[in-house]
């Protein structure tokens, strides 16, 4: 369903500057798989988001979905493929207009808009229905200005949104780390439940160690561009919060073990 393949990215490139971002990153998903992906700063993780949504192109490497090469296409293109959540609450919506605008916007993700009526009353009626499923009661603010909403009900909102009409993938770029621990809890659960429900193929980004080792089917750790661990199955059903804590730790010993050894001759030869 997607394969990503030898994925280079560079930034700043023949500069003094020059950053690797990812370095021959190469993974594939299957239809209806949960994948988490963790890691430190820097580590990648934002840039393999980034790259597959085609906010950027990669260096070299092949990106495909559903035997589609996408790599060169651009990102609104893939939009009519691939939803998105983001780590900013305010992302991804259009602040100034109402909850029902916003929906009816994502209602017609890769279709053309023409000069129809933007929201029908049949339109209208399954939006309400869909928004009062999340339990926020927003059932009652469809003329409000998304803009005036909380970061939590904003976020699930975006959630709803990047996935009314079905993608073929769902990418969560941190989608819960602007939230306080019960609003993000809330969207984790919604999260869990549109995902499962739908049977989407997920790539998620997090920094939480819980959510690491409690969703999804498969966990990617990233380091320095690369993949260092790829867990799936039952093997993933063992992996707790102390484990990955302890795979960090060792990472960061080898980094300062790497940074000594290039010191250490560094002074030698200087």
């Amino acid at each position: 369903m997607l394969k990503v393949e030898n994925l280079h990215v560079r930034f700043n490139t023949g500069t003094p500057n020059e950053v690797y971002s990812l370095r021959g990153v190469s993974f594939s998903m299957d239809e209806g798989s949960f994948c988490v992906v963790i890691g430190s700063n820097g580590s990648g993780k934002s840039t393999l988001m980034n790259a597959i949504a085609g906010a950027f192109r990669a260096d070299s490497g092949s990106i495909k979905l559903d035997g589609l090469e996408i790599s060169s296409w651009p990102e609104y293109r893939r939009a009519a493929f691939i939803g998105r959540v983001f780590q900013n609450p305010f992302s991804g919506t259009a602040p100034h207009m109402t909850v029902a605008e916003n929906l009816a916007l994502a209602s017609r993700r890769g279709m053309s808009r023409g000069l129809s009526p933007l929201i029908s009353r049949k339109g209208a009626a399954a939006f309400r229905d869909s928004v009062k499923d999340l339990g926020m009661g927003l059932e009652d603010r469809m003329q409000n200005e998304i803009g005036s909403l909380s970061g939590g009900q904003r976020q699930a909102l975006t959630l709803l949104m990047a996935t009314w009409i079905r993608p073929r993938l769902l990418l969560l770029d941190e989608h819960t780390a602007a939230l306080d621990p019960k609003t993000a809890d809330k969207v984790i659960e919604l999260t869990r439940t549109i995902v499962s429900r739908e049977r989407l193929a997920t790539l998620m980004v997090t920094h939480s160690m819980h959510q690491a080792v409690n969703l999804g089917d498969r966990l990617i750790m990233m380091h320095k561009g690369e993949i260092v661990e790829d867990i799936s199955a039952a093997a993933k059903k063992r992996i707790t919060p102390e484990h990955l804590l302890a795979k960090f730790e060792e990472l960061r010993r080898m980094d300062q073990l790497d940074y000594n050894t290039a010191e250490m001759l560094r002074r030698r030869y200087v």
